[in-house]
């Protein structure tokens, strides 16, 4: 199987379960994980004062492409992400060459700004539904319409991660993640004797 490479967005403000659960979901699924900072610090700083420190800033990413851009929510980084010139372009460049962008919580705004929900089923934080005019919402904690991945909230960021790594085309991976974590029905999960 090839190996598949993702970018996972950092802006001041993300929401850091989010970042952190799809980061280290997608590098236990064997995907390589370039964090990118889309200033110039190397420390992110995350809406609840826990800082990341990244892998590069995107202007040090250059043209690199990806089989998927994540995109954690969280405000004000949803906000920051949606405001760079450089994250819409990615988005778009990454979708139309036939990988998976993928948002959570606040961050499928930043989807909306790149002109990518147009007709498209997607979740997100309720408090931002309103706002991604021309998408159908679904309310789904997550969802996955064609190349395009949403998540509602932290509480849902594994599961978001999960289905990130199924539309990169791993179900199997992550069905072992799921088993692995203990996200089965305790009813379903073997006992031990």
């Amino acid at each position: 199987m090839t190996t598949r490479h993702a970018a996972v967005l950092l802006a001041d403000g993300f929401e850091e379960i989010e970042a952190v659960s799809v980061i280290d979901i997608l590098r236990r699924a064997g995907v390589v994980v370039l964090t990118l900072s889309i200033g110039d610090n190397p420390l992110v700083r995350g809406a609840h004062d826990i800082s990341v420190k990244v892998d590069a800033r995107m202007a040090d990413a250059g043209g690199r492409t990806f089989d998927a851009v994540v995109l954690p929510g969280g405000m004000p980084g949803s906000a920051n992400l949606g405001e760079s010139a450089t994250v819409r372009e990615l988005l778009r460049r990454t979708h139309a060459s036939g990988g998976i962008v993928a948002a959570v919580c606040a961050a499928p705004l930043v989807l909306h700004a790149a002109g990518l929900l147009a007709g498209k089923r997607v979740t997100s934080f309720p408090g931002v539904a309103a706002k991604l005019t021309g998408a159908t919402y679904t309310g789904k904690r997550t969802e996955q319409d064609g190349r395009i991945v949403t998540g509602q909230a932290a509480g849902s960021a594994i599961e978001f991660a999960l289905a990130v790594v199924a539309a990169l085309g791993m179900p199997e991976k992550g069905e072992a993640l799921r088993g692995a974590l203990l996200l089965t029905p305790d009813e379903v999960r073997p006992h031990p004797p």
